[in-house]
This record gives structure tokens, sequence and C-alpha cells, in this order.
């Protein structure tokens, strides 16, 4: 009886599996992390309203020191005494791509994003900040320094436009930081990711009113006086300009109750709408590609913010509400100095304290050229450090420290994040860069010639294994179109791309003829049964068409329902390994 037994589970096994439909309803497209909620009341009293209750979250505060020791110590520790299964994202629709939610919004892709957009990135039309020139003396009042944080600040309220936090730029890096942060923001906003609005300014110090009494808390908890001589420090150390202003980066202050940062593991136990854990959803672990292209070494906890969003905006710390997720602080990109050289040229391609890399240098007794080993400043670009092109790894790119979400991001994480990247044309990606406002326009060119390169190691890393194939939809006329993002950047020879599209409906199989558009699209006339009593779900409705591209890249299978009359009903897609 065994053998017999034996033999059926071996014939089970080496047995094709049977083909496991996706639901008729079709992919999830908006989240309901955006669905009100409420959150019980507490005493939150304060010096000015002793009585006050607060109905939001509590603030989560998330110290520097803390999280270092967190991830290099013990967070490995728990991974060595748990058994940690990673698998694919939680939160991927049947599509392959994320719904809109309080994380990410799809923004490329659903339509045509403008050069003005592009620029502006978080910042609306009333958002943007007058010019120096048209700024009265005294007008912008400073209500408050800038606690933690290495970059010095202080926070203004502009009449008529709110509360922006001016940070300054350092002085051997002029320009850099205030560029990166909006530059930065810009590309994370129109990939989709909610981040708060940047801009750079000009301002002089007679513009500025500062309010007697105001103090500051630095990263170690100790307060001290923002008074005219630290006032005038801030100013100091920032990129002076030829008519004695001062370039700055400001950051609008976020609309809501701010209620700390959001964790990269884990979810934040007092919002009901928080489900899915951090560390597997797909929009923060295939952020590591994103950041990679930005060398984003500085994307950590710290550098993001949680958001009460009451819809009572005159109360903004009642209930019901829900908390939007933000990225903030990019100021780090395009070549950021973590404190010194040594550090500094080692950023992306290994952790500030990596085992690992330690061990095997120890073991080889150095032998192992490393890319920081022949890394230096480009003559003329020290502003910019160690941010290159060359030796560019994307796949074993690495923050200052791990992050969770990113190290459990999976290939298809990747490649998703890699076809949003992709939308990005040479021109647009010129126009993001343009938002830095670089008085040398060689530096524009610098960075954008790095940044295109970057894009195209990344695109030809993760658009040649799974399908480059994505945004499948049913047309007006009932085609099903997508889009190779492959061919829309040409990662190999235009000849190179031949599609076939073969249709599978039961165990007939049939070619599809395939119509080639411009910019990558791709697309072709599903087939109709005859009229059909069966209810829709009925597995006799499912037709799958397998779309390859003609190279090495795997196979895209568009799973669908034929609703005879009424249409073709798309309902998810498979991507195959190569």
């Amino acid at each position: 009886m065994s053998r017999v037994l034996a033999i059926c589970v071996v014939l089970t096994a080496c047995a094709p599996a049977a083909v496991r439909p996706f639901p008729v309803t079709g992919p999830l497209l908006v989240d309901t992390d955006t669905t009100p909620v409420s959150v019980p009341c507490r005493p939150d009293p304060s010096e000015k309203e002793p009585a006050r209750k607060t109905c939001a979250p509590v603030e989560y505060v998330s110290p520097f020191v803390w999280d270092q020791v967190d991830k290099f110590l013990f967070e490995p520790l728990s991974r060595v005494l748990s058994f940690e299964q990673w698998g694919e994202a939680s939160n991927a629709n049947s599509l392959d791509e994320v719904a809109d939610s309080a994380w990410f919004t799809n923004r490329v892709g659903d339509k045509t994003v403008t050069h003005d957009e592009l620029v502006r990135g978080r910042c609306t039309a009333e958002d943007m900040l007058p010019l120096a020139a048209e700024v009265k003396d005294g007008e912008w009042v400073i209500d408050h320094g800038k606690d933690n944080g290495s970059t010095p600040g202080f926070r203004v309220k502009v009449p008529g436009k709110g509360l922006y936090l001016l940070k300054a730029d350092d002085t051997d890096e002029p320009e850099r930081a205030s560029a990166a942060s909006v530059v930065g923001a810009s590309i994370y906003n129109a990939i989709g990711f909610n981040t708060s609005c940047e801009q750079v300014v000009m301002i002089k110090k007679a513009q500025l009113a500062l309010t007697p009494g105001l103090k500051l808390v630095s990263n170690g908890g100790v307060s001290s006086p923002f008074d005219d001589a630290r006032h005038d420090k801030v100013l100091a150390s920032s990129t002076q300009m030829p008519d004695h202003a001062v370039r700055m980066q400001a950051s609008k202050w976020l609309d809501g109750l701010p209620v700390g940062p959001f964790t990269y593991i884990g979810t934040r136990k007092d919002d009901p709408n928080d489900t899915v854990d951090h560390e597997q959803r797909r929009e923060l672990r295939g952020g590591k590609v994103l950041a990679a292209w930005l060398n984003h070494w500085d994307a950590r906890e710290q550098n993001s913010m949680d958001v009460w969003e009451a819809q009572d905006k005159e109360n903004p710390r009642s209930s019901p509400g829900f908390v939007r997720h933000y990225i903030i602080d990019t100021s780090e990109i395009f070549g950021g100095d973590s404190g010194g050289p040594e550090l500094t040229r080692r950023l992306g391609d290994t952790y500030a304290v990596d085992l690992g890399d330690s061990l095997v240098d120890l073991l080889t007794f150095g032998a192992i050229e490393r890319p920081w080993d022949v890394r230096d400043d480009v003559k003329g670009r020290e502003r910019f450090h160690f941010f290159s092109a060359d030796r560019f790894a994307p796949a074993k790119w690495k923050t200052l420290y791990p992050n969770p979400a990113f190290r459990r991001m999976t290939e298809r994480d990747a490649a998703w994040m890699a076809r949003k990247i992709a939308h990005f044309s040479p021109a647009d990606v010129r126009t993001l860069v343009s938002a830095g406002q670089f008085q040398d326009p060689t530096d524009a060119e610098y960075v954008l010639q790095l940044l295109l390169s970057r894009q195209r190691v990344i695109l030809q890393r993760y658009l040649t294994r799974l399908s480059p194939l994505g945004e499948v939809q049913v047309t007006a006329d009932g085609a099903i179109c997508a889009t190779d993002f492959a061919r829309r950047r040409l990662i190999a020879p235009e000849a190179s791309y031949r599609y076939e599209v073969v249709e599978r409906r039961g165990p007939a199989r049939a070619a599809v003829p395939v119509r080639i558009g411009a910019d990558g699209q791709v697309c072709f006339q599903p087939t109709h049964g005859a009229a059909s009593p069966a209810v829709d779900s009925d597995p006799s409705r499912l037709v799958i068409y397998e779309v390859t591209n003609g190279t090495a890249a795997g196979a895209l299978a568009i799973h669908t329902y034929d609703l005879g009359p009424r249409g073709t009903r798309l309902a998810g897609v498979v991507r195959a390994p190569r």
C-alpha cells in the first residue's frame, strides 16, 4: 500500500500544475486605507492647553543612534533566532502592480505628467515662494529653530503661504544639498510616493524677523537658544549668492498632525488601517531600486513621516481620520557626505559596518579590489563627492545601514520599480534636474548624465529577466495593450524585439496577430467564443494570452475572461522567469 501511495505522490508531483485563475472581479486598484477611522482619545495637555485631548495615533520617536544599533545588531540577531520566510510582496495586485493607497499613488503611466508638474513635484502653484526681490524686510517670521538632524535651519511663517522649514546648504558643497532635496523629492513624487513640497529659495537676513526666546533641541536631546548669533551661523553655513542673498532649501510644513516616522518593518499598532507589514509592501521593497538610482544611501525611517489627516481640518487632533505616509529629506543624494572621505567613498557599496565584507577582506587579506578602493572625487566636481556610474551594480547597492524592506526585495519588486523608472525619458530627467536650479549649467549636465547612465544600468539589469511588459489594459475598442518598457528605452537594438502572442483556451493553442505601436506599445485583439450560459467566473471562460518580446526575458501570461458579446475582462498577469 505504501508503495502505491509513493507512486501516486511521484506522479502527482510530476503532473503539470493546474492553472489557478484570478477572480473575475479583476485587480485591486484603490486600497481602502484612506478610509477615515476613529482612534481612542487620550489626555494630551500642553502649556497653552492644559485640558487638551488628542484622538489620533501616538507620536513615534525614532532616535538615530538607536535605529542604527537596532539594524546593525538586534534585528540581525532576531533573524538568526527565528525562521524567516520572505516570499513575494503582500500588497502586489493581480496586475503585478500596487494599488493607490495612503502610501503610494500611481502617477506616471496613468496620465501625462507635464513639465511644470515634474519641476514642482508635490508643490502646487500656490505653494511656490516669491523671489527675494518680492519679499519685504521682516516679512518672513522665524518661529522655530530646526530640531534634530545634521543640517542647520529654522522654520518661517510666510504670509499667505504657511509654514516652511528652511535648511542650509554646506559651504563645502555649495548648492548640492538644496538641489538634491528638490530634485529627489520631485523624482519620488513623480514615481508615486508622498513627499513634502520642496523648492530652492534665495533670501536675505533683513527679510527675516527672529521671534525672541526660541529654543531648539539637538540629536542628543540638549536644548539651547536659537538667538541672533545662532541665526547668523545658520545663514553663514549656507550657499552665499553674489547679491548677498543666501540660497537655502525650503520644505513646506506637511498638512495635518505629524505622528512621527514610519518603520520599514512591522505596522503602526494604533492605526487601524495599517494592516500590511511594511517590509511586505512592494513600494517600500522596490524603493531600494529608486534609492540606488539616486544613491539615496540615507533612506531610513528617520527620513519618513506619518501624518494624521483628520476629517475636521480645524481640529487636526480629532477623529475620524487616517494616516498618510511620506518620504522626506533626500538632501543626501548626488554624493552627500557622511562625515569623512573614508566612509563617504564607500556609500552605496557597503554598510557603514558590514560584517560580511569585513570577513571576506580578512580571509583574503584584502586581495579583492573593492569599488571604493579605486574611487575618487572628480576634479571640479568635488561637491558631488563619489557619486558616479562607474562600477554601479544596483542589485548589490546598499544603504548606510540595513533597511528591512530593502533587504527583502525580490526580483519582481525590483522589476516593478524598474518599469516605473523607465517612464522617464532623457528629456524628463533633464526637466527634473532643472528643478535643482544649479547656477552653473555644467553641474546640471554632470548630474543629468550620471542619472541617465545609472538609469540604463538599472533597466538593463531588471528589464531583461522577467517580462518588461507592464501596464496591461483593455482599450475602448476591446484590444489588450501593454507597454514594453525595455523597447521604450531600447535596452536592446530595435530589431531584437519580435512579438508573439499565443492564445490558450483550455487545451487549444492559437497564434494571435500583434500590432506594434510607438513608445513600446504592444496590442492585440482577443477573440471571443459563442455566447455561453456559464457565469462570468466559470473556468470555461478563462483565456490566457502568452506574450513574448523576442528577447531572453520571460513571457507575460495575461489572464482574461471571455464574456462573449460583452467583451474581455482583464483578471491578472503572471511573469514567467526566463
